[in-house]
Order: structure tokens, then C-alpha cells, then sequence
């Protein structure tokens, strides 16, 4: 069944308003997407009752707010087909997770003269925790070349693999362009050389259905605010074999099993990993954000966003002068283009005064823009509440700016 747009729209109480007297297009969901109402009155619900800390209470509230929290992990392991709820780490984000993982995983595995590999497509945090890592240890970094419709250069890829290889660290989708990668294709190539891989899921997991499992993938990262869920609240799924050879990440309560000041003993998965106190409101507000995606479906939702990427390339193409870049096919709702020798910001503020958000700039993916020579891209990018109804008025408003930047 196709989606009941307007029905969803009314969920949202952030799209409900104007901006310069103009009704709010909200194209900017690839850097955070909007809440439903049923986010943030679990949150303000947590607040307002339990607002207790979880595992060490023996008190009522804090025992109903330690289960709601551990029946969100396990919300987030079957929605994401985790082996073991244990196996999925709450961090602040996307971005705390892959730091987690290069510090942890590299203080366990990583040695002078070994290499990692990334993409040129990637995000700066899956970038600069890799080059940190690569400071420290004197290990050397290699980069997957991006072809110019966006797409990784795969046969590259494979001859990059070498015995010095000792993580692969991709992007499941860019956030700059939108172009998808083949991870489990990549996957697959690595684990037949013996290399673990972590996926950047930060955009992965809100477009498609992730199953852990059946792409084999060491480590998945993801952020909850750009999946309708809360900010500051992200999460690390990793393999048990995995995590269990891995120090922890940062000291302090709740990941020790017994502290002198001689000694300190661990604890188990996944405690072992969360010290101190956890963003309790924002992991159930996660457990309802995932809740609210099945109850609306996931391939329902993909087949909307596709519809409106095809929709507005369609008009963007049109466009004399107009570049899109990622042109790849295999992409999703996310649009990055420039219009003659504008600058993506004239273009950006231009629309904002028109009551449309977007994205200008270089997405935290300088490389890549580099890479194309250019300084950034105006980004659009659709989340399911969007419609071809404001892609009209977007495309109004970008022919008004385009005539204004003539």
C-alpha cells in the first residue's frame, strides 16, 4: 500500500509552521531528520515519570526505566537483525561509534606499517578518527577513488586489499550525493581476504532495511536523529568475537566489574562500552522512532523517496547550466547541484528567505568536493513526509534564485 502522506505529515509538529511568512519546505533530512510526535512524548514522558538512572537502582523507577532502555536495545538488534542484543553499543552518534571503533579496535589490532582503507566519498568521521589512528600508530591510509558519476572504483578496490590490510571502513550511502555502495559485494571481497569491514550507516539506515547478518558486515554505525529518532543518541553494532577483544573505549561507572586501586576488572557486552550515564530519554525516544518506521514500513517508505529523487531530478535536468553530481543510478533521496559558477551558499540563503530548507556547502565531505573541483553543492534531500507538492514550489523558488543569480 502506498503511503498515506498527509496522515504522516500531521505527526511531525516541527513541519507545521512558516518561515519568513512562507509555509516551511523542509528539504534538509540527510543532516537530521524531523521528529513524530510519539519521539517527543516518550521523551517528555521519561521525564516527567521515571527521570531515574538505569542498573544500579534498586528503587521502583529506576527498575522500570532500566527495562525500557534494555527493551530498546533490543528494539534496535531486531530491527537491524543483530546476532545478540548485547552486540549493539549506544553512543552519542554516528560519529562517537566509528571513533570508538578506530580507537578500540586499533589499540587491539593495529600496528606500525599496517593499512587501512576508506573511499573518497567518505564523511569527515570516517575520515579523521582512521588519520588519527594512522598518526599514532604509523599505519597508512588508502583511499577507494570515486569515478565521476559518484560510484566507487571497484576494481581498484580489490587491488588495494593486501596482507598489510587490516580494517575497511565505507560508507553504506554518501551523504553528499546519495550514491549507494555495493557493501556486500565489498563485504564479501574483504572477509575472502581476511579484513574486517565497518559500514558508515549514518545515511544507510534510513533508507533501506538493514540486516547485519546477511551483509556479514564487523561493525555498523548510525546516528538516531537522522533516522526520526533524538539527537545525541547513536549506536555501534559489532561483532561479538569482535567487541570482545576490544578495551574499552573510555573509563568511568557502569563498564567496570570490580575497580581497587591496584587493578580494574571489565564488564561484560555491552556494558563494557557505556561508561558512566547513558542518554536514557534519547534511547527510548529511539525505541519509538523504530517503532514508528515499521508501523509505516520501511519499503513503503523507499518507494516514496525514490519517487520524489526521480521527480526532482527530472526537473533539475532540465535546467540549463545546472550540474548534478552523483548521477550514478543507484542512488537515493539525496540531490547535490550547482548552477553555472554560483556559490551553493548564494543559492542556499536565497531559498531560505523562499521558506525552503536545504543544505549548502561541503556536506563534511571536503575530499570528495575536491575531488570534482569544486567548493560544495546545494543539497536537497527527502524524508518520507515530503511531496511532489513541494518539490514544485521548490522548483519555483530555484528558477526565482536562478534568475536573481544570472
Amino acid at each position: 500500500m502506498p503511503l498515506n502522506i498527509n496522515q504522516i505529515r500531521k505527526c511531525f509538529p516541527a513541519l507545521h509552521q512558516q518561515v519568513y511568512g512562507k509555509q516551511l519546505v523542509y528539504f534538509d533530512n540527510a543532516a537530521t531528520t524531523l521528529k513524530p510526535d510519539v519521539v517527543i512524548e516518550e521523551m517528555k514522558r521519561f521525564y516527567e515519570h521515571e527521570n531515574s538512572n538505569i542498573h544500579r537502582g534498586t528503587h521502583y523507577l529506576s527498575q522500570v526505566a532500566t527495562e525500557a532502555f534494555e527493551n530498546s536495545r533490543l528494539k534496535v538488534a531486531q530491527y537491524i537483525n543483530a546476532k545478540y542484543p548485547h552486540e549493539i553499543i549506544f553512543v552519542r552518534g554516528a560519529t562517537e561509534g566509528i571513533n570508538l571503533v578506530a580507537s578500540s579496535f586499533g589499540k587491539a589490532f593495529i600496528q606500525k606499517g599496517d593499512e587501512i582503507i576508506i573511499s573518497a566519498l567518505e564523511h569527515h568521521s570516517n575520515i579523521v578518527p582512521w588519520q588519527m589512528l594512522c598518526e599514532e600508530k604509523g599505519s597508512h591510509l588508502k583511499i577507494i577513488p570515486v569515478m565521476d558519476n559518484g560510484s566507487l572504483d571497484l576494481s581498484r578496490f580489490s587491488e588495494m586489499i593486501s596482507q598489510r590490510t587490516k580494517i575497511i571502513s565505507i560508507t553504506h550511502i554518501s551523504n553528499a550525493l546519495g550514491i549507494i555502495n555495493p557493501i556486500k559485494d565489498m563485504i564479501s571481497i574483504a572477509h575472502s581476504r581476511n579484513v574486517p569491514v565497518l559500514i558508515d550507516g549514518a545515511q544507510g539506515i534510513v533508507h533501506t532495511q538493514v540486516d547485519v547478518q546477511k551483509l556479514d558486515c564487523d561493525f555498523y554505525c548510525f546516528s538516531g536523529h537522522k533516522l526520526y529518532g533524538p539527537m545525541g543518541i547513536g549506536v555501534v553494532y559489532g561483532k561479538q568475537e569482535f567487541l570482545e577483544q576490544m578495551p574499552p573505549y573510555q573509563g568511568g561507572g557502569e563498564m567496570i566489574r570490580d575497580v581497587t586501586f591496584e587493578r580494574t576488572t571489565y564488564n561484560d557486552l555491552p556494558f563494557k562500552f557505556e561508561a558512566g550515564t547513558p542518554n536514557v530519554s534519547a534511547v527510548l525516544g529511539l525505541g519509538k522512532a523504530i517503532e514508528f518506521i515499521e508501523q509505516t514500513g520501511m519499503l513503503q517508505i523507499r518507494q516514496h523517496e525514490d519517487h520524489l529523487l526521480d521527480y526532482a531530478t527530472d526537473f533539475l535536468s532540465q535546467i540549463p547550466d545546472m550540474v548534478i553530481y552523483g548521477t550514478h543510478p543507484k542512488k537515493t533521496g539525496v540531490i547535490s547541484f550547482l548552477f553555472k559558477n554560483t556559490h551553493p551558499y548564494d543559492i542556499g540563503v536565497l531559498l531560505d528567505k523562499m521558506g525552503i530548507a536545504v543544505r549548502t556547502g561541503h556536506h563534511c565531505a571536503q575530499p570528495l568536493m575536491d575531488r570534482f573541483g569544486i567548493p560544495g553543492t546545494a543539497r536537497v534531500s527527502f524524508a518520507m513526509y515530503n511531496t511532489t507538492e513541494e518539490i514544485d514550489v521548490f522548483a519555483d523558488a530555484l528558477q526565482r534564485v536562478i534568475q536573481i543569480l544570472k
